[in-house]
């Protein structure tokens, strides 16, 4: 009999009757089926909880496993009487350490990073205390192990995943993993995130992929959906479905809901028989970046892939490699956007909708440099991960005033909205976006320009490089 079990819960602190009061009715679907797990805990009872949180110290290179004294409350959300605390397993976290390090896969300690310097409380966030919440009023007969992932590879959260599992099973632990997230925050109009059609789509696919345990589903739901969803989920799944590693897996979606714009989903996942795992195919299947950098190059691509790498390791700006380049890129001037991703996921990207340098190329250059080291939602790109970068360049099209509705496709044209000082672009053909009237509002709220006001519309094209 395997001696595990996976859950997929959310965290938002108004299912807590303490918080929510009677704004816990807008969220009772969730609530009731937090409430099923938390029986389902107590009927397994677990000797360990290994829960993973998107709100614990999140580092771009490793994953950190929690190690001061685990106590938290809800007092910052208006609750201070909902307060719990736990003792750490120690014997786990350091056997999962121990093969986190024999693996490759880099973890640090809170202790270690005194996550204080970086705006970290040293206490249980939400993202822990929610769950627990519901787990406890059954069952606290456990000790806790609290994770918070970091922003690697799917391949690699997963792999830490199976060692969650591996570890376990030498100490002779019954546990139960929990990952915590929130789907996307994108749903509708009044969405804290703003909205963003992504965001429908995503948990569309998230869950119809949970429903089956379809890890393949999972992975290919595209990096670009991911991002514009807004969600703090996706990695604690692959960590929970690590653990799960080398099982048939007996899955079911107990609720899913998406009140106040934001996607709330809960699930349990129950191990059967052994079957072949998934980390030989993440080895075969996985996107080499330095691959593709062995290939022919667009040149658009290649000039931003020299300037970044010159200017990181340098400190420069390399002159333009003139014998090189098209034309077109030294004699053109065009608003120019860089795009950067490491493993899929954004790394960077800024972009001029009009001219600003003399040529296209100079364009590409200054926006390679901002993308990588100058874009405020990342910090700056270190050396180290240059070889795993790729790189793409839109070129646009100087943008044209339009007098009707009906001179737009949101698959052909980019737009651009304008009032005053404010202004909106988006660029053709995004997933999700299906309708001029899905383009003209997202580039709207971008704008932060009300429908009822009057305003202007340009549109452009776009010739991407990749």
């Amino acid at each position: 009999m395997c001696k595990l079990s996976g859950y997929l819960m959310p965290h938002p602190p108004i299912m807590v009757e303490e918080v929510g009061r009677g704004e816990t009715q807008k969220v009772i679907s969730s609530v009731n089926a937090a409430n099923v797990v938390g029986k389902e805990i107590k009927e397994l009872s677990p000797d360990t909880v290994v829960i993973i949180s998107p709100h614990g110290p999140i580092f771009a290179d490793a994953l950190c496993i929690y190690d001061f004294f685990l106590k938290g409350s809800l007092a910052a959300f208006g609750a201070p009487e909902v307060k719990m605390s736990f003792e750490r397993d120690d014997d786990l976290a350091n056997e999962l350490r121990k093969r986190a390090n024999q693996h490759g896969i880099p973890t640090v300690t809170t202790s270690e990073v005194r996550v204080a310097r970086y705006g970290f409380k040293e206490e249980l966030d939400h993202g822990v205390i929610v769950p627990m919440y519901f787990i406890t009023k059954y069952y606290s007969n456990f000790k806790l192990l609290p994770l918070a992932f970091g922003m690697l590879p799917y391949e690699q959260l997963y792999a830490f995943g199976k060692l969650i599992q591996e570890s376990a099973k030498v100490l002779n632990k019954k546990i139960a993993v929990i990952a915590s997230g929130d789907l996307s925050h994108r749903l509708t109009i009044d969405a804290p995130a703003g909205y963003d059609p992504c965001g429908k789509l995503f948990d569309e696919k998230l869950v119809n992929a949970l429903k089956k345990f379809d890890l393949e589903a999972l992975r290919s739901i595209e990096p670009s959906i991911v991002e514009r969803a807004g969600e703090c989920g996706l990695r604690s799944v692959w960590i929970m479905a690590g653990a799960l590693d080398g099982y048939k897996v007996r899955s079911e979606v107990l609720s899913y809901e998406g009140p106040f714009g934001v996607g709330y989903c809960i699930a349990r996942f129950k191990p059967e028989e052994e079957k072949e795992n998934l980390s030989g195919e993440f080895n075969k299947n996985s996107v080499k970046a330095t691959d593709t950098q062995e290939k022919a190059e667009d040149p658009y691509v290649k000039l931003a892939r020299y300037t970044l790498e010159t200017y990181v390791k340098d400190g420069i700006i390399p002159d333009l490699p003139i014998e090189d380049l098209p034309e077109e890129m030294l004699t053109k001037r065009a608003g120019v956007f860089v795009s950067i991703k490491k493993h899929g996921e954004l790394r960077g990207c800024i972009g001029t909708f009009l001219p600003t340098r003399k040529n296209i190329a100079e364009e590409i250059q200054r926006n390679a440099i901002s993308a990588g080291c100058e874009d405020p939602r990342f910090y700056p790109v270190t050396a180290e991960e240059l070889p795993e970068l790729e790189y793409s360049v839109d070129v646009l099209t100087e943008p044209r005033p339009v007098y009707s509705l009906d001179e737009l496709d949101p698959k052909k044209y980019g737009i651009l909205v304008q009032k005053g000082f404010r202004s909106g672009l988006l660029l053709p053909d995004l997933e999700g976006v299906d309708t001029v009237e899905q383009q003209l509002n997202i580039a709207l709220a971008k704008a932060g320009i009300s429908p009822d006001e009057k305003y202007q519309i340009k549109k452009f094209e776009v010739v991407r490089h990749s």
